[in-house]
């Protein structure tokens, strides 16, 4: 979101009767990669031990840090450009020399407004990752798919916080469907065990609570230490992704990268490594196992 994100793929509980979410932390909203997850999904292998199940984690990153956080938006992104490249001559030469028109087809957003409202995202990337806390990684997913369009195609500045809320809210209230917040599959039994104690919330966030989180400082101390171990990484441009804590993959890469990936790991049956920004953004295990996407079928508390 403004700014974009950092995405990593880990696994969940291999104790239980399906391999838990390869976990996924990516920056931005990646077509190649959501089509090898749907291609995992849809035509799991008859070998596998376990069925797959994807949880995929937004790990924030500013693209501008100095960024007035005051200041509803600071210039257009195609001000911002021309600047960072030196003029129109500069930008041109990036335009042709990245293919930044196919890379956005690519990503499933065949049209970016140029001349959207560029501003600090801090508020917004703290509202994607407590929307996921409370929510689940379900609904901060299509928060964050939704906050993309508001960016990259409507144009609207990601610290126009009450244009923000308002959108956030309504995106929020849709996204909660019946059973959301229920541990579905989870018996009696095990929710007095606290396997799956604190079921999350049903209630959405109304218009004024956005607002007023927004105008707050929850979740900031969090994005900062992500944002400080991105740089002890190494990681200084995005869109990256992280898979099983371990193996980087950059954003360029094509979908049949992320299959094998994936089928290696449907093979062999379990997870190697967790997610290592989960801890570092205060991510609840419980929130991971319940997952971002997975069969429709699968019970993942099974």
């Amino acid at each position: 979101v403004g700014g974009g994100r950092w995405s990593h793929v880990a696994p969940g509980d291999t104790r239980r009767t399906c391999v838990r979410h390869p976990l996924t932390q990516r920056v931005h909203r990646e077509e190649a990669l959501n089509r090898a997850i749907d291609s995992v999904l849809s035509s799991p292998s008859p070998a596998a031990r376990r069925p797959l199940a994807f949880s995929v984690i937004r790990v924030p990153f500013l693209l501008e840090p100095d960024y007035d956080e005051n200041a509803p938006f600071v210039e257009s992104n195609r001000e911002r450009l021309v600047k960072k490249w030196g003029g129109a001559v500069g930008w041109e030469r990036q335009k042709a020399r990245h293919d930044l028109k196919g890379r956005g087809v690519e990503a499933g957003i065949p049209h970016f407004n140029l001349d959207r409202l560029a501003a600090n995202s801090m508020a917004s990337h703290r509202l994607v990752q407590h929307v996921g806390k409370r929510y689940g990684l379900r609904v901060s997913e299509g928060l964050y798919d939704r906050l993309n369009v508001y960016y990259f195609v409507e144009g609207h500045s990601l610290n126009d916080r009450e244009r923000l809320a308002s959108v956030a809210a309504e995106t929020i209230g849709n996204l909660l469907l019946p059973g959301e917040g229920e541990s579905e599959g989870a018996s009696s039994s095990e929710a007095e065990e606290g396997e799956f104690a604190g079921a999350l919330p049903l209630d959405p966030m109304s218009e004024e609570e956005v607002l007023a989180f927004l105008n707050g400082n929850e979740g900031r101390a969090e994005i900062e230490t992500a944002l400080q171990a991105l740089q002890q990484l190494g990681i200084h441009g995005i869109p990256k992704f992280i898979i099983e804590g371990r193996t980087v993959v950059d954003g360029a890469a094509q979908s049949d990268v992320f299959v094998e990936i994936f089928r290696d790991i449907e093979r062999r049956g379990e997870v190697w490594g967790g997610p290592v920004f989960a801890e570092i953004l205060g991510i609840d295990d419980d929130v991971v196992r319940r997952g971002s996407h997975l069969r429709p079928e699968v019970d993942i508390a099974a």
